[in-house]
């Protein structure tokens, strides 16, 4: 079997999985979770046998045309580099593990069949961009996720948080995807094609004539897609859907896309210096921003979720500063480490029966409770916090080590001023990522107070997931860097000694600061009376399978969405170091600093408004007129139907006397007179 033909099946299998998962839910559901399972898993063997064709060596191209239109040609083609195939590998592991870990976590869940099969869409749709050698192809596989991602975050769509997380995913990033197919088709106009290597052929020539307008219209459409600021305040929210689902968004694909979208035609934005300057500011208020929040947030998944945030942030400072293999390298490590974190949040929420870290602060034992969860948990942590040698630190160094390079001159594949916004922003994130992930570590762990509820042990098919998780998080970055220049475009991605010494002591410090920030807070939470667990009445939740706790973990994050009863006992007197540190900060961080506020004022509440107006102009002003011309035939039909009174004797005399009227004006224009 030909490469091209591998390439092929890697996207079409988790179609053919989801649609068949969609016509056999409710007639077969035997088949449900093997249709769920088994074509992610193929996927995943064959993306691995491409990677291993593709080597990093020459780029694999073939197309047809799709449909002629006369000028552009759109044609289905696939472009297959060392970054599409290893993305592809990423995207395929993490879709198997959120699948088989889904098969335990949503177990008596009744919209399982819809779920799964949904999942393997998104996987697909996410494939295709990777593998897509043409833009409009692309563009299908971006914007079916986007549809994906509306149904998968209003899983839970009888809590009004799902449902206003999903409507706001799906507003707020097609606001980003507007001028983004604006900018794709102006490209192609000036390419002179979709097809992606012409496209690069003539971005690398010189050739595009409006280089800095495609390019900033380009990136509305990433930063609605990556949550990059300032379109990243979907991302939060959509933690509303099932963790699972926040694993696969958050690790593999839509945040992702937009990463690897820039990466695939870094050469159309370094054609603009001041596209590349905009991305890099774009970045380091991301990556500052949500550092700051994260410290702040009160629910595990949102800390989880701003983590994300910053971590796109350092992809796209990468970016930034002309290095996509130190983008992409983040990308891999950060999609392993990331997923390990939502699934085992996933566990300790389902032990702790809420999402709420203040809740968990005033527990005892609940790294007891969930094991598994505790130590993959940690690795997943030091991980993100870039700590040697654990994954994270590699990659995270190759971004900074870019930067470094691009700000003291010893390269030119961007601006300087790119270069210093990028390190100085991501020293600072540095900082930050510990703190938080600190924090997080400290609360969820390291409580005090009663005993953790026991809501039995966790399916085998979720702890199983975590440790095959825990060994790319681990031990990815430290073999990977010296292996994947080779696969990228050869650019060195050693950690620098500068950047190395400067990030691992700024973590360092924010580590610290934070247990030395908790220990304070929690001597002074000593004097305050322990609150009890949260409980949770099981039976009301939904039956035989929420009567045994043990039986569905949705079930119980489902529950949590609506119970913030523990969590605002607790806040006040919980011992959180974010708000220590933080100080007069910590308010407008918990609230994402107000910009949802804002975007109210600026926006919703003006839409609203004009809507009002339109609905009183076609209310009272269109339809006034349509209702008078419609009065005008209904008065003379009634003075008509007043004639109509079905008497022969009166038909008779109107018939003479109009015949006598007639023949006296005939009379009168023949005498002339």
């Amino acid at each position: 079997m030909t490469t091209t033909t591998l390439a092929v099946l890697v996207p079409l299998l988790p179609f053919l999985g989801a649609v068949a998962g969609l016509l056999l839910g409710r007639t077969a559901p035997g088949f449900v979770r093997p249709l769920a399972v088994l074509p992610a898993l193929a996927a995943l063997v064959l993306a691995a046998l491409v990677a291993v064709r593709q080597g990093g060596g020459q780029a694999i191209d073939s197309r047809t045309e799709l449909t002629p239109t006369g000028s552009v040609p759109i044609e289905l083609g696939l472009h297959i580099d060392g970054f599409a195939a290893l993305v592809a590998v990423l995207v395929a592991f993490v879709a198997t593990c959120v699948q088989i870990y889904s098969t335990g976590y949503l177990r008596d869940d009744p919209r399982y069949p819809s779920y799964a099969a949904l999942v393997s869409l998104f996987t697909s749709a996410m494939l295709l961009v990777v593998y897509s050698g043409d833009l409009i192809v692309l563009l299908v596989g971006w914007e079916v996720m986007g549809i994906c991602s509306y149904f998968l975050v209003g899983h839970y769509w009888e809590t009004p948080e799902a449902r206003a997380a999903s409507l706001k995913a799906f507003l707020v990033t097609k606001l980003g995807d507007v001028p983004f197919l604006i900018g794709l088709f102006a490209l192609a106009t000036d390419a002179g094609s979709f097809r992606i290597t012409r496209v690069l052929g003539m971005a690398a020539a010189g050739g595009l004539d409006h280089p800095t307008l495609i390019a900033l219209l380009l990136l509305a459409g990433v930063a609605g897609k990556s949550a990059q600021f300032p379109l990243h305040t979907w991302l939060p929210d959509a933690m509303a859907g099932p963790t699972p689902v926040s694993a696969l968004i958050h690790a593999a694909t839509m945040v992702a896309a937009g990463v690897y979208f820039v990466a695939r035609l870094l050469p159309v934005f370094e054609a603009s210096q001041a596209a590349m300057v905009v991305l890099a500011v774009m970045a380091a208020v991301t990556m500052a921003g949500s550092g700051l929040a994260a410290l702040a947030q009160d629910d595990i998944k949102r800390v989880l979720a701003y983590s994300t945030i910053g971590q796109l942030g350092y992809m796209t400072g990468a970016l930034a500063v002309g290095d996509r293999g130190a983008a992409v390298f983040h990308l891999l490590s950060h999609g392993a480490f990331k997923a390990l974190l939502f699934l085992a949040a996933g566990v300790i929420i389902h032990a702790a029966g809420t999402n709420s870290l203040a809740a968990m602060s005033r527990m005892s034992h609940l790294r007891d409770r969930v094991p598994d969860a505790y130590w993959t948990m940690t690795v997943a942590l030091l991980a993100l916090a870039a700590v040697p040698p654990f994954s994270g630190f590699f990659s995270k160094e190759s971004v900074l080590g870019a930067a470094e390079h691009v700000a003291t001159g010893h390269t030119d594949h961007a601006p300087g001023a790119a270069g210093w916004i990028v390190l100085v922003a991501g020293l600072l994130s540095a900082l930050f990522t510990a703190a938080y992930a600190t924090r997080l570590w400290l609360l969820a762990f390291r409580g005090r107070g009663a005993e953790a509820p026991d809501h039995g042990r966790q399916p085998l098919t979720m702890t199983v997931v975590l440790w095959v998780l825990t060994v790319p998080s681990l031990a990815f970055g430290g073999l990977a860097y010296r292996s994947l220049p080779g696969w990228f475009d050869g650019r060195d991605l050693t950690p620098t000694l500068l950047t190395s010494i400067l990030g691992t002591g700024l973590a360092l410090v924010g580590g610290l600061l934070t247990y030395g920030a908790w220990q304070r807070t929690r001597a002074l939470a000593a004097h305050v009376p322990a609150a009890p667990a949260p409980t949770f009445d099981w039976e009301r939740l939904e039956g035989e399978a929420a009567a045994h706790p043990e039986g569905d973990a949705s079930l119980v994050e489902a529950h949590a969405l609506t119970d913030h009863g523990p969590a605002r006992r607790d806040l006040a007197h919980a011992p959180d170091p974010g708000r220590l540190l933080l100080g007069p900060l910590y308010r407008p961080a918990a609230v994402g600093f107000h910009l949802d506020a804002v975007y109210a004022a600026l926006f919703v509440r003006p839409v609203q408004a004009g809507a009002s107006l339109v609905r009183f102009l076609d209310r009272e002003v269109v339809d006034t007129y349509v209702r008078g011309a419609a009065a005008l035939p209904r008065i003379l039909g009634a003075a008509v139907r007043r004639a109509q009174t079905g008497n022969v004797q009166t038909y008779v005399s109107a018939l003479l006397a109009g015949t006598v009227v007639l023949a006296v004006a005939v009379l009168l224009v023949a005498t002339g007179a």
